[in-house]
This record gives C-alpha cells, sequence and structure tokens, in this order.
C-alpha cells in the first residue's frame, strides 16, 4: 500500500538525523535548490544520508574482526539534457550545500530571471516494506559473537570431514532524505542484515567448499536455531558433495538450473540488458525490441522493489520516486525496461522507481531490485527427468556479461552430471557460456517451484555497489554450452 502516513514518520527520522544536528531546515533545500535553478536544469536534487554499519567475523574458532563505522554526507546533482554535474561532501552545512549548489548548476544555461521560482512542497507517497529498526541495536555484541561461534560448533559437528569454517555476521542502518527541485521531499529508513557460513572440507588431501546464508531487511531475530541449522546444513552439504566431485564435461547440452540463487544468471544476462541507460543508448542487444519476442513462450521476468522485508526491496528509490513491480518480459514478449528519472525523461517514459545509488556520494544510474523469472506448471523433478544427458546446476560462483552483445560466462559452484533422467554423480568446473537473449529463447521447460535467493545479493555496476534479490523456477535450457574441465 502507497501512502504519505509512514513517509511523515520517516521524514521525522530523517530530518533529525541528518539536517537538525547541523542546523539546517526545509528552508534551506529550498534556498540551495533555488541557486540550482537559477541556471536552467531538468532537474536537480539533494540526497542525504547516515549510515551506520558493523560486521563481524570468525575464522578458526574466534572471531577475528570486528568493525563499526558512521558515514554521513550530502550529494548535490543537477542535469541538463543527458549531462549530469555532481558534487558531494561529509560536511553537512549550509556553506557546504551553497557551495556544491553553485558548482553544479554550471551545467545549466543561465536563466533569463534573476530569480528562480521554489516549487511548492510536496511529500513523497511510499510504501511500508519493512520496519524502521536499527538491526546493530537488535542484538548485543555478545550475542552476535556466540551466533558464529554457534555456526562453527554446529558445522564441525556435521561431519569429521569438515576442515575450517568461516562465518560473517553485518549489519546496517541507512537513513536518506532526498529533496528535489519539482518540490518532493521523500525519506527512507532501511534496515540490512546478513549472515553468511562458509564451509571447507578435506578427506585424502583433496580440499572443497560450500557456502550459503542469508538476510534482509529486518532484525538479527530473523536467525533463529532452525535458519542458522539450515544454512550450516547446506554449506556442508555443498562442501561435502564438491568432495565427490568429478572433472565437468564440454560441450552444447541440455542444462537444468535450480529454483532460487541459480537467478543470477537471470539478472546478469538479461536484467542488466534491459536497464534503460544501456538502451537509450543503443547499446544493449534489448534496444528498440519492446514488443517484440525476446524469450521462448511461458518466459514472465518482472523486477518488482514492493516485496516485503527483501535485500533489494526499497520504500522509495534514491530519487524519491516509490518502488514499484514492473513487467519486462511477459510470456516471452519484452514489455519495457528498468529506468531512472533522467533515461525516463529522455526516452519519454515514466520512471520505474529503479533509479539507485550506492551512496551520497555516487549519482543514480538504472538498477536492478529483486528480479525473477515467474514459475510454470512442471514439476521439478519432472524437468530433471527429462535430461537424456546433461547438467544439472543447483547453486553459482561469479559470472559476468557484456551488456552490447549479451554474451555471458558463468560457473557452477554445485552441479551434478546426470544421463537417462537420472542424477549420475557431481561435477565440478562447469561454466556456462552463452548469450543472454539467446539463452531466454532456448527456455524448453519451466518449474512450478519459483523462490527467491535467501538474501544474499549485491550487484555491482559503474563502480557502484547496491543490494539486489534474485529468483527462479527450475529451468530447462536446451543447446547451452558447457565449458568443463574433462
Amino acid at each position: 500500500m502507497i501512502s504519505r502516513e509512514p513517509t511523515l514518520e520517516r521524514l521525522g527520522v530523517a530530518k533529525s538525523l541528518l539536517l537538525t544536528p547541523f542546523g539546517l531546515d526545509e528552508s534551506h533545500l529550498a534556498r540551495a535548490l533555488a541557486e540550482i535553478k537559477a541556471h536552467q536544469v531538468d532537474e536537480a536534487d539533494l540526497y542525504f544520508q547516515y549510515t551506520r554499519s558493523e560486521g563481524w567475523s570468525l575464522e578458526e574458532g574466534i572471531v577475528k574482526t570486528g568493525s563499526f563505522s558512521i558515514d554521513q554526507g550530502v550529494g548535490v546533482r543537477a542535469v541538463s539534457g543527458e549531462k549530469t554535474a555532481f558534487a558531494y561532501s561529509d560536511d553537512i552545512s549550509e556553506a557546504s550545500l551553497l557551495d556544491a549548489a553553485r558548482t553544479v548548476r554550471s551545467i545549466g544555461a543561465v536563466a533569463q530571471a534573476g530569480r528562480a521560482r521554489v516549487a511548492s512542497k510536496k511529500i513523497a507517497s511510499s510504501r511500508t516494506l519493512y520496519g524502521g529498526l536499527d538491526p546493530i541495536s537488535s542484538l548485543d555484541s555478545t550475542a552476535k559473537v556466540k551466533l558464529l561461534e554457534k555456526v562453527e560448533r554446529l558445522a564441525r559437528a556435521k561431519d569429521p570431514r569438515v576442515a575450517q569454517v568461516m562465518a560473517g555476521l553485518a549489519a546496517e542502518y541507512d537513513v536518506v532524505l532526498i529533496a528535489r527541485a519539482d518540490g518532493t521531499l521523500a525519506a527512507d529508513v532501511r534496515p540490512l542484515v546478513r549472515l553468511s557460513v562458509t564451509v571447507f572440507t578435506e578427506q585424502k588431501g583433496r580440499r572443497e567448499m560450500g557456502s550459503a546464508g542469508g538476510g534482509g531487511r529486518f532484525g538479527f531475530a530473523y536467525f533463529d536455531d532452525a535458519l542458522i541449522d539450515q544454512y550450516v546444513d547446506e554449506a556442508v552439504s555443498s562442501a561435502l558433495t564438491n568432495l565427490e566431485a568429478r572433472p565437468a564435461p564440454a560441450g552444447e547440452m541440455t542444462v537444468v538450473l535450480g529454483s532460487g540463487w541459480p537467478g543470477i544468471l537471470l539478472h546478469e544476462a538479461i536484467g542488466h540488458g534491459l536497464e534503460g541507460d544501456f538502451n537509450r543508448k543503443g547499446s544493449s542487444a534489448f534496444s528498440g525490441r519492446i514488443g517484440q519476442r525476446v524469450a521462448a513462450k511461458g518466459v514472465t521476468v518482472l523486477d518488482d522493489g514492493t516485496i516485503a522485508d527483501r535485500r533489494g526491496s526499497l520504500n522509495v528509490d534514491d530519487e524519491g520516486n516509490p518502488s514499484q513491480r514492473n513487467v519486462l518480459i511477459e510470456d516471452g514478449i519484452l514489455k519495457g525496461y528498468i529506468q531512472d528519472s533522467m533515461n525516463a525523461r529522455l526516452m519519454g517514459v515514466q520512471p520505474t522507481g529503479n533509479g539507485r545509488r550506492e551512496s551520497y556520494a555516487h549519482v543514480p544510474i538504472p538498477r536492478m531490485t529483486n528480479t525473477y523469472m515467474l514459475g510454470g506448471d512442471k514439476a521439478p523433478e519432472e524437468i530433471v527427468a527429462s535430461i537424456k544427458k546433461g547438467l544439472y546446476a543447483t547453486n553459482f560462483g561469479g559470472g559476468q556479461v557484456d551488456i552490447t552483445s549479451g554474451k555471458f560466462v558463468f560457473s557452477a559452484s554445485v552441479a551434478y552430471w546426470v544421463e537417462n533422467g537420472k542424477i549420475q554423480y557431481p561435477v565440478k568446473g562447469a561454466t556456462l557460456v552463452g548469450s543472454g537473449p539467446e539463452c531466454l529463447k532456448r527456455v524448453s521447460m519451466i518449474g512450478n517451484d519459483m523462490k527467491l535467493d535467501s538474501g544474499v545479493g549485491t550487484c555491482g555496476k559503474e563502480g557502484q555497489s547496491v543490494p539486489v534479490g534474485v529468483g527462479q523456477p527450475t529451468l530447462r535450457l536446451d543447446g547451452l554450452t558447457v565449458g568443463g574441465t574433462a
């Protein structure tokens, strides 16, 4: 639900952290924006941010590092046509705000009138997808250390072949305040936590790794005993499976991707190609193809920033626009792109709530939130049973994609060789090589088990990292190239 009430509450929190301590109020923001608008610009905004973050990590049975930091500052931006001028400062004061405003306004032509009219104030409407708690204070330091020690203990108890355990706990309390030249005032209070587990197993001189974890926009209470045990189980199980893995065969073959985190392939190979900036510039394999078939029938891909408590979700984006549920591909037909304000304006469409930035020191660009494919009607067991000879990949490590061509390379961290519908043995060293647009056309079976990842994704673009979510059902792809080690 979109309403203004929670926004007013969040605005109160943001002002108490970002304006009041520095002797600022809304009149100072209006003055800075008026300074920018003394020149002719298409858009201008102020982005204030306060971030408190904490991290703990365990190795060799002891918590070796603990970090805590507070960062705050303001980014000031003016946009004229395709040009952006941007200045930022970690000094929040009237003087630095006005200095930055005068610096960035030089991008626009000097207006004829000596005085710019300031737009009347509009409180942005926004969603309430997560609570405004400070996750760092949701558990005391002693309890955080005990939680990590418990992970170590549980992992070692699972199997004598567990040789090493690493675990990490991270939390962030992020408060943003956005003031735009059109009079819009928006704020968000964003909690974020994550628990990660990495296990190394050893057998006959061979050493293998497995990892698991999760998180989202809530407090540490989320990590109850059952969930911690589940993460440990997944990490140990992956590491033990890899001890038995044989070299992966290479060639063109049927590949079945598991549900959940394997959606990272969808994010990289297709999602980035649907971001507005690449399509406006004509550099994406999907440029100019709205209304055309770009995928097999049954393939529906969404980017949805409105799912409660998810790592990739936002009440408002970093330009003050409410997040949205955007249908990008529907039944194989390309429906739209994800947009920030500038690219939307230049393409003659509406923003989609996808203007995101890593921090106040970065400009907003179109970015994904939670990107996933909807489920189909096939049981996952039926999909695996349909493989004559091929690969079943249930987990992925890293990957990369070339936006212009859509070509990608992905390494599977847990995968199995399948013959005549039966899993034969685990394999290691399998890489999937292909083109995102082509890959979508090769989808021949879609599972009924759509699942989002556990809340671990971080996406990099143009040197900026932001938290994201991915997801998909079990998928069968025909004729995909696998680079192996056999």
